[in-house]
């Protein structure tokens, strides 16, 4: 399985911090922090990633390569107008062969074992597989309903219109999809996934939810960036691996 990494987003909550420098190369304990989630791939034998670039990509790019440091292998998928999660998923469609991939926003910090979030996913043959949290503010995250099976009944209000009894949760921004579900997705166009993923439960497609109970932060205002360095200097979150020369096979 590939993952990808969406990468391309302005970081507006952020300025002036990211007028200079785009969100995902903002340092956490000195590491940048789309470093944290490539040693993060890296460590449950993920080989190929993708990642999507617009607001600055040529600083990524330059600074993360072509993976070898990682031991991964890299791919860019450049986008001269921003397309969203939708738009981009769509765009990199072509590198994925078909196959379901691991999706990864770029501005989250986390730990999960993503070797299980698979197993899980191909368990039960789910077309997605939203990685999701309990938090007392989901509602104001996006309120993501779930059912006694984990199969997610409705995102931000939209799905099923019938359901029993529902766990609410938020989305934590980390997901698995079959490439099938971007057949509807418009190319070359900026939208949402979130559209494709409730168009499968309204076709009772399998979309199921796989709850994260370690560490995450979403690094998008100034305050969670101060407190994801925090974190990290008290040893909440740490890296994965060391950053070292590793020759890819």
């Amino acid at each position: 399985m590939k993952a990808m990494i969406l990468a391309a987003g302005l970081g507006t909550r952020l300025r002036p911090l990211t007028n200079t420098i785009p969100k995902p190369l903002l340092p956490i304990a000195g590491t940048p922090l789309i470093v944290w989630n490539l040693l993060l791939l890296k460590r449950h034998g993920f080989h190929d990633v993708v990642i999507n670039l617009h607001h600055l990509g040529p600083m990524i790019e330059q600074a993360v390569g072509n993976g070898s440091k990682y031991g991964l292998r890299i791919y860019y998928s450049h986008e001269p107008v921003i397309l969203g999660t939708g738009g981009g998923i769509k765009q990199a469609e072509p590198e994925f062969s078909g196959e379901p991939v691991l999706v990864l926003n770029g501005d989250t910090l986390f730990d999960l074992d993503l070797g299980a979030l698979c197993d899980a996913h191909r368990q039960h043959q789910a077309a997605a597989t939203l990685v999701l949290r309990a938090d007392v503010e989901a509602a104001r995250w996006g309120l993501v309903e779930v059912g006694s099976d984990q199969r997610i009944v409705r995102i931000t209000g939209r799905g099923k219109p019938e359901a029993g009894p529902t766990q609410p949760r938020m989305f934590a921004g980390i997901h698995i999809l079959h490439p099938r579900l971007l057949r509807e997705v418009p190319k070359g166009k900026e939208s949402s996934i979130i559209d494709a993923y409730v168009s499968a439960i309204q076709r009772d497609e399998i979309v199921v939810g796989y709850d994260l109970n370690g560490y995450w932060s979403d690094i998008g205002t100034p305050e969670r960036y101060a407190q994801a360095e925090h974190d990290a200097a008290m040893g909440l979150i740490r890296l994965s691996e060391r950053l070292v020369e590793i020759p890819l096979a």
